[in-house]
């Protein structure tokens, strides 16, 4: 489906240059209500959407405009305030709603935005359901009849809601007294959330990157800028440390020593811990980003094992098409279909700390037998649209890396579905060979964008 608005993650952009203006999110709103209502109430009521935030300063703006022209459309909204991603599909399922949308830009900085949808499932929306929405924006807005308009409520107990459905995913015989964890939760949306979670389970908890002030999501905190964590760790002389992003659905976490862990680690130490408690039901739903150290780990514990395409949606769509329940991509996208219909930082973080719980071990001890291989990404600069696969000279420059891996690395070439930029990606046992091999293959591409 060609998509004008829609990403692989909703719509999204720079604040103030369309589509992410109040002029356009209002007409989304609208449009999507109208697609939305259309796709009727079984027990004939008003159709309700839910509308849930990060803490961008651009959110009040944009939570305004949604919710006046879903209004407009004759939907019934529910406001949830600041809540992470994964909080809204929770609640969307809980009430009984029609979908839920949730207004963030998830790790990048707080003057991006967007809009992204979620089902009365929990799930992102389906293809033709965005195709439907993106077809009625080219459609006038007319606003119903004063006595079809729908109304506006707050849902007060949101995030005391949501912080025990999370605690729900730990097992009741399990607790963390006696570990102390530091909490990154970015300046995001799990500022009021995260910590609370992993206290009420017994933790001594110290919350770094939880005073939003509408600019600082982001910035130096959380699972893309793990630093401050890591040294919080260290000095505060924690187990553990806990970071998430802006919205709450990506996850990494450091040890005692202040070492990073990232989602292909995490994900084998719950891979592991099931297959070893009779709990791996099916595979594990890796992506073309995976370190290939983690997929001969999966063949090493008998766990099948299959790629996706480069993003949380496609892990999920190959979850779904294999009935597997585990899955997650090495940015720290974790998704336990078991636990939760999409991916949580939180509830992926307590999965982590179940495995370390009930075996009594470190994330040190619980990684020791996995040995990530050296993987060098370079994004090389091509012109837009242009197909650098098919050239010789890059063709020959793969395959001579590919010879001197001989059989223990691999070689990905993948255009960035968003810049005019090529990556070029190659890991393998031998790290200066891997780092020689990309860059070989990176000057291929460059000599060729000058020639």
């Amino acid at each position: 489906m060609s998509r004008k608005y829609f990403g692989t993650d909703g719509v999204r952009g720079r604040v103030g240059v369309h589509p992410i203006t109040p002029q356009f999110v209002m007409q989304l709103g609208y449009a999507a209500g109208k697609v939305l209502s259309g796709l009727g109430d079984a027990r004939g009521e008003r159709t309700g959407v839910l509308i849930g935030k990060d803490t961008r300063i651009s959110g009040y703006m944009l939570e305004s405009a949604l919710e006046a022209g879903l209004i407009a459309a004759g939907i019934d909204v529910y406001l949830a305030g600041p809540v992470p991603t994964p909080a809204v599909a929770y609640l969307t399922r809980a009430l009984r709603l029609q979908a839920g949308i949730v207004i963030s830009a998830s790790h990048n900085p707080f003057d991006d935005n967007g809009i992204k949808f979620f089902s009365a499932h929990g799930t992102k929306l389906p293809d033709e359901t965005e195709g439907a929405i993106e077809a009625a924006l080219d459609g006038e807005m007319k606003t119903n009849a004063s006595d079809a308009l729908g109304k506006a409520k707050r849902i007060d107990d949101a995030v005391g809601r949501y912080i025990e459905f999370c605690k729900s995913t730990f097992p009741a015989e399990l607790d963390l007294r006696g570990l102390k964890i530091v909490v990154d939760s970015a300046h995001g949306a799990t500022y009021h959330i995260a910590q609370n979670v992993f206290h009420e389970l017994g933790a001594d908890v110290i919350a770094i990157g939880a005073q939003p002030d509408g600019r600082n999501i982001n910035d130096g905190f959380g699972a893309t800028a793990p630093d401050n964590l890591r040294k919080a760790v260290v000095g505060h002389k924690a187990d553990v440390g806990i970071a998430l992003d802006g919205d709450g659905d990506r996850l990494v976490m450091v040890d005692n020593a202040g070492k990073l862990y990232d989602g292909d680690q995490l994900l084998y130490v719950i891979a592991k811990h099931r297959q070893a408690h009779g709990k791996m039901h099916g595979g594990v739903a890796g992506t073309l980003m995976t370190n290939l150290a983690f997929e001969h780990a999966m063949q090493k514990l008998g766990i099948p094992f299959k790629r996706a395409r480069v993003g949380d949606r496609y892990v999920m769509e190959l979850l779904q098409q294999q009935g597997w329940q585990l899955g997650g991509e090495n940015s720290g996208h974790i998704i336990c279909l078991d636990k939760h219909s999409t991916g949580d930082g939180i509830i992926s973080a307590l999965q982590v700390l179940h495995a370390l719980r009930s075996g009594k071990q470190t994330l040190g001890e619980a990684t020791a037998d996995l040995h990530m291989y050296p993987q060098v990404l370079i994004n090389v600069r091509v012109a837009k649209g242009a197909d650098f696969l098919c050239h010789d000279q890059v063709q020959a420059a793969v395959s001579a890396a590919e010879k001197n891996l001989n059989g223990k690395g691999r070689v990905l070439l993948r255009p960035s579905g968003t810049e005019p930029l090529l990556r070029v990606m190659v890991e393998g046992e031998d790290g200066k060979l891997v780092e020689q091999s990309a860059r070989n293959i990176a000057d291929a591409v460059s000599k060729l964008t000058m020639g």
